[in-house]
């Protein structure tokens, strides 16, 4: 591992004793000897030493040139998330969290210094201070500890929403078709109740000829939709989707001490419904890069956002949907928004999407199985050259140790480096649920999101609309009636078949049947709640496209 042969060379500015250093230590320390803002993850680890003097770090810039917190379970890599975002929102930057295991909240309290703490920072120089930071707390549909995070059927769209469903190519296809009518006839998908009762209007007798004209959806596919919807609802997902829809601007908001804000999704309650929350954290990443503009280069990010369990959003997904996270992960760049995406091996990770991570921090692997191996010698050749064994050292390393490789001021790749990390200075396990449910209610978001709204919508016209069919329906039947007595005043006898005397003036004395059955369908139409209720949505839903994004993603303009 060492280069004993390596004559001693003159040490980079800034590392003290560095005469005694082999000439690869000193290469690697010259590769992290950052002159700008940069965020400290430790100190060099070099045949099994701990290395002081020698510094690990990432560049602020480079934050939103994307990364990899990978390695095997209990390794340390939620400390390691705690870590880089307690520097960032230290620096400014805003940060979101997905806490799929509810043993991130701490980062809101300070920490707790004990004999672990006091030598881990004695070992890597950290000048260790407990400290809090600033965090509001969210949960998905509200299920859980956090304000309610929700969103409409309609920003969702139809390519993610079939992640969810699980649904094949051709159903996602129809789905798509299904939202492309809902959007032209003005009918809002706001909850699961609306498309439901989209796709039973569409295959119903009076919808299926509508389908004809938006690309000849089968009524087999849309049958199919509407059982996947209905199981979905069975396992009890509706609280998920509706109103108040989640403003993703609030994942970018700043303290009032100039701290970046710790936005944290708090999912153990999720934590059986895999395909929904992991599709939900690529809806929060999708509908950022619809909203936010572009921003080029920055001195430091707009926002961090670390996708944790990437894994789950990558298996069963479709050749689209992998385009669309790789189009999205490789154009949010220029708007300013950093991903991490945390998982267990980079295999987990599509390459197309892996090539776009420039930071890189790899916990201890395993090697227990030959799957495992296998696993291992592929992240090998992940990295770059380096005078490690990685294979030897990436079985060795012990919690809170990893690999580092990261991109450089002048956006190079640094020396691989394996790093002891740093303590979080926040506290290193959950916040008590009572103090939670009190952060919580006592945030201004609370007040904004707390309360679900059921809004008319798509189910409520279409229930107006199948309502007045039938009330017009019966209206028109006439009623069996014995024959009419001569009127006294004419002297004549009424036709057997005559309309009753309710029949509106405006559909009597018209001299063609044609035009009378034509008035008498209009005439029903524009008096009807339904054309009353699309009248009003002018300007919202009528007339306007709706612009969806490379995942089918759609928001009204904020």
């Amino acid at each position: 591992m060492t280069d004993s042969e390596a004559p001693p060379a003159k040490a980079p500015e800034g590392v003290s004793g560095a005469p005694a250093l082999p000439r690869p230590v000193l290469e690697i320390a010259s590769g992290y000897a950052f002159t700008g803002p940069a965020l400290d993850l430790g100190a060099l680890l070099w045949d099994g030493r701990c290395l002081p003097d020698v510094q690990i770090r990432i560049p602020l810039p480079m934050l939103n040139r994307h990364g990899l917190v990978a390695g095997a379970t209990g390794t340390g890599k939620t400390k390691t998330l705690q870590l880089v975002a307690e520097q960032l929102s230290a620096q400014g930057v805003p940060v979101f969290l997905a806490d799929v295991k509810g043993d991130v909240s701490g980062i809101s309290a300070p920490g707790q210094e004990n004999d672990k703490v006091r030598a881990r920072a004695g070992e890597v120089r950290q000048g260790w201070t407990p400290a809090g930071f600033p965090c509001e707390f969210y949960a998905l549909g509200g299920m859980g500890h956090g304000i309610p995070v929700r969103a409409t059927i309609t920003s969702f769209g139809p390519v993610l929403l079939s992640k969810v469903l699980q649904l094949n190519q051709t159903q996602e296809q129809s789905l798509g078709l299904i939202f492309h009518y809902a959007d032209q006839k003005g009918l809002e998908l706001v909850d699961l109740k609306d498309l439901r009762a989209v796709v039973t209007f569409l295959t119903s007798d009076e919808g299926k000829s509508e389908l004809k004209g938006i690309g000849g959806l089968s009524t087999a596919t849309a049958g199919v939709i509407l059982r996947s919807l209905t199981a979905f609802e069975a396992q009890g997902m509706s609280p998920f989707f509706g109103e108040p829809e989640f403003d993703t601007s609030e994942l970018s908001r700043v303290a009032g001490d100039g701290r970046g804000t710790v936005s944290v999704l708090e999912l153990p309650a999720v934590q059986d419904k895999p395909q929904l929350f992991s599709t939900f954290l690529m809806w929060l990443l999708a509908d950022l890069f619809h909203d936010l503009p572009e921003v080029g280069d920055v001195d430091k990010p707009k926002l961090v956002f670390f996708f944790d369990e990437a894994h789950l959003l990558f298996n069963d997904a479709s050749k689209a949907f992998l385009d669309a996270i790789t189009q999205t992960v490789r154009l949010i760049r220029s708007k300013g928004v950093g991903v991490f995406f945390v998982t267990q091996t980079p295999k987990d990770v599509p390459g197309d999407v892996l090539a776009q991570l420039g930071n890189r921090v790899q916990h201890a692997l395993r090697a227990f199985t030959p799957d495992d191996q296998k696993a291992l010698k592929a992240t090998v050749k992940t990295f770059p050259n380096s005078p490690y064994d990685l294979e030897e050292v990436l079985t060795a390393l012990g919690t809170g140790e990893a690999v580092v490789t990261v991109l450089s001021e002048k956006g190079a790749p640094t020396p691989v480096a394996a790093t002891r990390l740093r303590a979080p200075e926040s506290l290193m396990a959950p916040v008590e649920p009572a103090a939670l449910d009190r952060a919580v209610q006592a945030s201004p978001l609370y007040g904004r999101y707390a309360e679900a709204v059921d809004r008319e919508s798509a189910y409520e016209r279409l229930t107006a609309k199948e309502a007045e069919a039938a009330a017009s329906s019966a209206s028109s039947t006439p009623a069996p009636s014995a024959p009419s007595a001569p009127s006294a005043s004419s002297g004549s006898s009424a036709p057997s078949g005559s309309k009753p005397s309710s029949e509106p003036a405006s559909s009597r004395g018209r001299g063609r049947k044609g035009d009378d059955q034509d008035s008498s369908v209009v005439e029903q139409v524009v008096g009807s709640g339904v054309f009353k209720s699309l009248a009003r949505s002018l300007g919202t839903q009528i007339g306007r496209e709706i612009t969806r994004s490379v995942f089918g993603t759609a928001r009204r303009r904020r």
